[in-house]
This record gives C-alpha cells, structure tokens and sequence, in this order.
C-alpha cells in the first residue's frame, strides 16, 4: 500500500468518526477529530456565522441526536483532496434533519492523527424519513 493511501485510509476513519458522532451525538468522537481550536463557519440567515467548537459541542450535548430520534443516515464523503503529506481537503454530506450540510472540512495532520482545522458549511431545510420501526 502507497503512503498516499495509507494516508486517505488515515483521512477517511477521521472523517467517518466525524459522521459517526454527529450521528450519535458522541460529543468525545467530536473532540477527538475537531482540533481544539476549529471552527463551525457557515451562512445563517445571510450572516456570518462562527461557531468555535467548544461551544458547537456544547449544543451537540443538549440536543437530541439523529440516531435517539430514528432518523435515517444521510452521510456520505464526497471528495478527498490531499494536498501534501500534513494538509486535505474533504467534502461530505451529512444531516441533522430537518437540516441537511453540505461541509468542507478542512484537515492538517498533527501529532501525528487527521484532525479538522475548520468546517465551512451549508445547509438546506427539508423533510427526512424516519427508519421504520422494526
């Protein structure tokens, strides 16, 4: 295996804890691969918005989670862009419905692990199933 692809295996497993914890609410999955000082930067309502991520888990922790609510996935990485052996672009899509992302993560490779540098987003309204109930 290439270190280039031993690398985006690297990215990938960051990227879907990433998913993971959003999905389940994981707030310590979060912390894991958002480095402390990222940012959440997105559009709201026509304004910049800043999120640091400390404060973006705190709200992680009092909400319910996508899963605690039997919503269905709506993951997916999208793109993959390494641009050196410390730096990666990825794009996912992801959701926390009724609002649906799409994120740009932006990743630097410290101490050794992938970690989000900043997230810049966008998200869209909309209607989302529920799993069915087995």
């Amino acid at each position: 295996m290439t270190n280039e692809s031993q690398e985006r295996q690297a990215i990938e497993k960051a990227v879907q804890t990433y998913l993971d914890g959003l999905y389940e609410g994981d707030t310590e999955k979060l912390a894991r691969v958002f480095h402390p000082t990222s940012a959440l930067t997105g559009d709201l309502g026509g304004k910049l918005t800043i999120v640091p991520r400390d404060q973006w888990l705190e709200a992680v922790k009092n909400r319910p989670s996508p899963k605690s609510q039997n919503l269905s996935r709506h993951d997916e990485i999208v793109q993959i862009d390494i641009a050196g052996p410390t730096t990666a672009f990825v794009k996912v899509k992801c959701a926390i419905p009724p609002r649906f992302f799409t994120d740009y993560l932006s990743l630097l490779k410290l101490d050794g692990r992938w970690q989000v540098a900043q997230k810049i987003y966008a998200a869209e309204r909309r209607e989302a199933a529920r799993v069915a109930a087995e």
